[in-house]
Parts: C-alpha cells; sequence; structure tokens
C-alpha cells in the first residue's frame, strides 16, 4: 500500500488528519504486510496511538500500549503547568498516571525529582514503568494513595492527579474510539464526574509538603464544584485556564503553618 491509498482508506474511514496519520504508520511500519495490518486497524477504529505504539506529548515519544488510556494534548497545560511548579530535588506523585506521561514531562524538565506514579490498571502500571524509568521512577499498581510508601505522607512537593472526570451518562457521548479501546475505569468520574477527585483531595493533605501543591485537569463547566471539593478538603485554590489548549486546570495549595 502507498501513501495515497493509506491515506484515502483512512480518509474513508473518518480519520479526520488522513494524510498525516498514513505517514506516521509508513513510518512506524517495519514490512509492507505490517503497514497493511496497522492501516486496517486504525480504519477499524482502534486509537492511532495503540496503533503505532506510541504518542507525542509535550515533545516526547510517549509509549502507549493497546487499552491504555491515550494522552489527551489537552493535558499537555496540566504537565507544563506542573513544571512550571516544580524544582530540582522535588518529590513528585502521579496519581491515576495512566501512561505515566506527566510524570515523564517533570522528569524531563527537572533534574533529580523523586518521581512516584500510582495507577490502578495492570496494564497503565506496566506501560508507565517503561515511560518513567530511565528517570529512575517508581510506579505502583494500586487504588490512588494505597499503594504509595508511608514515609512519602508530609513530603510531597507535586500531586499530580488527571483523574477521570467523565460524567457516568456521558460515556456514551464520548468519541468512539475512547469509549471503545480505553478501559471504563480510566474515564468514569462517577455522577457528576467528580467521585475520583473528591477521594484524591480529600486525602491530600496527609501527604503533601507545607505548601505543597496539588494540580487536577477538570471541565471548565465542573469548576465551581472543584473549587468547592479544593476548599472543603483544606487546600487554597487557584483556577487557571488555557485558551490554546482548551483545558481548565484547578492547582491547591496546603497552607505552611509555619510562616
Amino acid at each position: 500500500m502507498n501513501f495515497t491509498k493509506i491515506a484515502a482508506r483512512l480518509r474513508a474511514a473518518g480519520c479526520v488528519y488522513a494524510e498525516e496519520e498514513a505517514r506516521m504508520l509508513i513510518t512506524a511500519a517495519r514490512t509492507p504486510a505490517e503497514l497493511a495490518d496497522m492501516a486496517d486497524r486504525r480504519a477499524a477504529g482502534l486509537p492511532l496511538e495503540h496503533v503505532i505504539g506510541w504518542a507525542e506529548f509535550c515533545g516526547l515519544r510517549i509509549k502507549v500500549d493497546p487499552g491504555v488510556f491515550v494522552p489527551r494534548h489537552r493535558s499537555e497545560f496540566l504537565a507544563r503547568k506542573a513544571a512550571a511548579l516544580a524544582r530540582s530535588g522535588a518529590v513528585v506523585v502521579d496519581l491515576c498516571c495512566g501512561t505515566g506521561a506527566l510524570g515523564a514531562v517533570l522528569a524531563a524538565a527537572w533534574e533529580r525529582i523523586e518521581l512516584h506514579a500510582v495507577d490502578i490498571d495492570p496494564a497503565a502500571v506496566r506501560c508507565a514503568r517503561r515511560n518513567v524509568a530511565a528517570a529512575g521512577g517508581r510506579v505502583y499498581e494500586g487504588d490512588l494513595y494505597e499503594p504509595l510508601p508511608a514515609e512519602l505522607r508530609d513530603r510531597v512537593d507535586i500531586l499530580i492527579a488527571n483523574a477521570p472526570y467523565v460524567p457516568t451518562k456521558a460515556i456514551p457521548l464520548m468519541p468512539y474510539e475512547a469509549r471503545t479501546y480505553e478501559k471504563r475505569v480510566a474515564l468514569d468520574g462517577g455522577e457528576d464526574g467528580l467521585d475520583i477527585q473528591r477521594r484524591v483531595v480529600e486525602a491530600a493533605p496527609l501527604w503533601l509538603a507545607p505548601g505543597g501543591q496539588l494540580l487536577v485537569e477538570t471541565s471548565e463547566r465542573q469548576v465551581p464544584q472543584t473549587v468547592g471539593i479544593f476548599s472543603r478538603g483544606g487546600l487554597i485554590p487557584k483556577v487557571v485556564k488555557s485558551d490554546e489548549w482548551d483545558a481548565t486546570v484547578v492547582v491547591g495549595t496546603k497552607q505552611d503553618e509555619s510562616k
């Protein structure tokens, strides 16, 4: 299959960026047979990142295994905001880490950070280990804070939690690729989309260092609720938005009582 045929097939299958995707498939394939198979899978609706095995995120090539949540470009704003607040030597925890993309960005931005990442999905944990191992990051399998070492309590400088925030009833409205090929646990945030976020915020003060910060991505519609959750959880909330990424992040700071 040549470029023209692949692009035409992808376009017919509804791929908006058919030409760009065709180039990526051709680059990734090692043989004509593999290229044909990859084109078949993409035309059938499999996410491009699952087909080629990686996603571009903040200039990094992040490995993405089949079934694992694909890091969204929107979340680059969350990653860059966290990186801007971090420092060399910081203790960083990435909850609901998926591929580990957020932690990998912070590790690339700063030297000698102490990076810990957690996900409840075994496939995501295996994938994240491939993405953060070079930075010396540790990845744990479990539910939010549960598998983290107890010695991290009161020591975390940057806590990132890109927890699922799609309301349960909105899952059927998501793009076909996401609801078909990504696991429900990575998408479903409960009745109002904020169930996991509440649990993250509730325990965050136990883990954050004085002055430490929790960052979560949320929707613009959910901002008032998220801000309320942060305030009730004892964190000082701040909302930051990006038109470029069409993204909204809430940053919660644990007050430093010594100041």
